[in-house]
């Protein structure tokens, strides 16, 4: 399956990979404060085990930073 992951293509060989498995697969650091965004929606991180992707769908990995003055 073939999906943009923060813009760039990206082959899927899983069959029905949820967003929690797609952290695993893309080894992202402290999954639990990175926030996803799929087709232009947040998606609940309660929702990451029953969301699966689907060929062409456009993922991005949004990780918020603290800080200010």
């Amino acid at each position: 399956m073939q999906v943009m992951i923060n813009g760039e293509p990206e082959a899927i060989d899983e069959k029905d990979v949820s967003i929690s498995r797609l952290l695993a697969i893309k080894q992202v650091e402290s999954p639990d404060m990175v926030s996803v965004q799929l087709n232009g929606k947040i998606v609940a991180r309660q929702q990451y085990d029953q969301q699966l992707l689907a060929a062409d769908d456009e993922i991005e990995f949004l990780y918020f930073m603290g800080g200010g003055a």
